[in-house]
């Protein structure tokens, strides 16, 4: 795992994308930091680029880095949901400005998978996670459902967990800094 980490970190460093297994699907990442690499990302899958993208960080001590106010609410839900939840937060900091929505907010989940966890963890930084698949079309349940043009249009692939189905997406939860939650996908 460490070799796939290595190779991994190294082109994210050169602003390139990557496909990689997450705790959900398989990903199409960046540094979430990188404007032109977000921009990369945006033209692959064929999406707008109003349309938000979900970050993942490795732990709670790094979501500060991204969210000026971490809602205490939030804390509960990471630690007692049973499944993977992606949370919206206000307030977005730190971030490439075209992967922050228009209203300030970003999606970010803590993924419980120790590939996710340890590349973000040595890359430092939040690292963007959409679904492998073009806009539109269906997401990817395993490595061999991967359209070509998605195989072809990232910089490098993980080789790691290619035999795996994958689970379903995250639940996403909008939680704002006024107390207000909003279940956006279960």
């Amino acid at each position: 795992m460490q070799v796939e980490i290595n190779k991994a970190i190294q082109v994210l460093k050169q602003g390139g994308i990557i496909l990689y297994p997450t705790d959900t699907v398989w990903g199409i990442g960046c540094d979430a930091t990188n404007e032109e690499a977000v921009k990369k990302i945006y033209e692959l899958k064929q999406r707008e680029d109003s349309k938000a993208l979900i970050c993942l960080v490795a732990d709670d001590r790094m979501l500060t880095k991204f969210v000026n106010k971490v809602p205490e609410a939030a804390i509960n839900i990471i630690d007692i949901s049973d499944k993977p939840t992606t949370i919206i937060y206000d307030d977005a900091k730190n971030l490439a400005t075209n992967l922050v929505a228009d209203d300030g907010t970003i999606a970010i989940r803590i993924p419980d998978d120790e590939f996710c966890y340890q590349l973000s963890r040595k890359l430092n930084t939040a690292i963007v996670s959409t679904s492998a698949n073009i806009s539109g079309q269906p997401t990817p349940k395993s490595f061999k459902e991967i359209a070509p043009e998605v195989l072809k249009g990232v910089d490098y692939v993980v080789n790691l967990h290619r035999e795996k189905t994958c689970n379903k997406p995250s639940s996403i939860i909008k939680l704002s800094n006024s107390g207000i939650v909003k279940i956006i996908r279960e």
